[in-house]
């Protein structure tokens, strides 16, 4: 029973605080990512600069900088075309779902996820990315009818009480 209380209490407070289970990037994090694109620049092999290049998108759309987050959806959308396997265009499709939830575009955030569970059904990354953003959608709904529900109540109180005045004065 206790169990099920804390878990009620935490699913209210992930509500309210917008709790979800994809990881934040420090911004210590990108710039040794970026370090490290440098210094694979300089000379590396193609593979080596693409894994260094995957990492600093990841850490990019992982970011609380929404800055880095565009920056990350912008260098993913242009190695999209590089991709060969299914697997690296998997990884860089869901990278890019994962830049668009966390620039609040959850619509193509979801048509991505989608994809991604379209090359790999069963894959439990996006499985959970889907239902983070479903998640979202939800609670953004609701919020958005609690408050077009409180402009409603106050308007009414608003000319209830000038209807009120007005009948006084008469």
């Amino acid at each position: 029973m206790d169990a099920k209380i804390g878990n009620f209490f935490e699913s209210v407070g992930n509500f309210f605080t917008g709790g979800d289970q994809i990881p934040w990037c420090d911004s210590d994090i990108v710039t040794g990512c970026e370090r490290e694109v440098a210094e694979a620049g300089k000379g590396s092999s193609d593979e080596l600069k693409n894994e260094c290049i995957m990492r600093l998108s990841w850490a990019l759309v992982h970011s609380r900088r929404p800055e880095d987050v565009q920056r990350g959806i912008a260098m993913l959308e242009a190695s999209l075309g590089g991709s060969n396997s299914p697997l690296q265009m998997r990884e860089k499709i869901y990278l890019l779902a994962v830049g668009y939830y966390r620039s609040g575009d959850y619509a193509r955030s979801r048509q991505l996820v989608e994809r991604c569970l379209e090359i790999e059904p069963e894959w439990r990354q996006a499985l959970t990315l889907r239902k983070t953003i479903e998640d979202k959608i939800t609670k953004d709904g609701v919020i958005g009818i609690g408050i077009a529900a409180t402009a409603v109540t106050a308007v009414g109180l608003l000319a209830g009480g000038l209807v009120a005045a007005l009948s006084r004065k008469k």
